[in-house]
């Protein structure tokens, strides 16, 4: 776990993936498995990526990444992103996973921040190769400097 100063207190970026985590995703101490959290947050990347893309993605790297707390079984994990940088070929996304805890068999309204990492993706063509990502006329690439 990561000290818990500068946590920012709400999300940055579009919701991209919303799930409940179950008991199959625990770990042996009963919390949530952090390979399960980063698969979510890959899922939720790959989705926005291919639309920025416009087309196909692959995942090519993920900046550090720490755990600020545990996620537990029936807290809803919700991923957002927003687009940090583009180039020819590639771009970057940050990456957040908070949760919604559940407390007293009741969903609990406020959002925990529980990562957050910088995912790297490459437009790819049919046969594998990078291709350019389309930057004019793209409204997933309205605003970014």
């Amino acid at each position: 776990m990561t000290q818990t100063t500068d946590i920012p207190t709400r999300p940055q970026g579009e919701l991209l993936l919303r799930t409940v985590a179950m008991p199959s995703d625990t770990n042996p101490n009963q919390d949530i498995f952090g390979g399960w959290i980063m698969s979510q947050m890959d899922l939720g990347g790959g989705i926005l990526a291919a639309e920025i893309a416009q087309g196909r993605i692959a995942t090519v790297a993920v900046q550090e990444m720490s755990f600020i707390r545990p996620v537990k079984v029936g807290n809803v994990v919700c991923c957002y992103g927003r687009c940090v940088r583009v180039g020819n070929t590639s771009l970057q996304l940050k990456i957040e996973v908070w949760v919604k805890p559940l407390m007293n068999d009741h969903l609990h309204e406020d959002r925990l921040l529980v990562t957050e990492a910088v995912f790297t993706y490459v437009a790819i063509d049919a046969q594998g190769n990078p291709r350019q990502i389309p930057k004019e006329n793209n409204p997933k690439l309205t605003g970014l400097a």
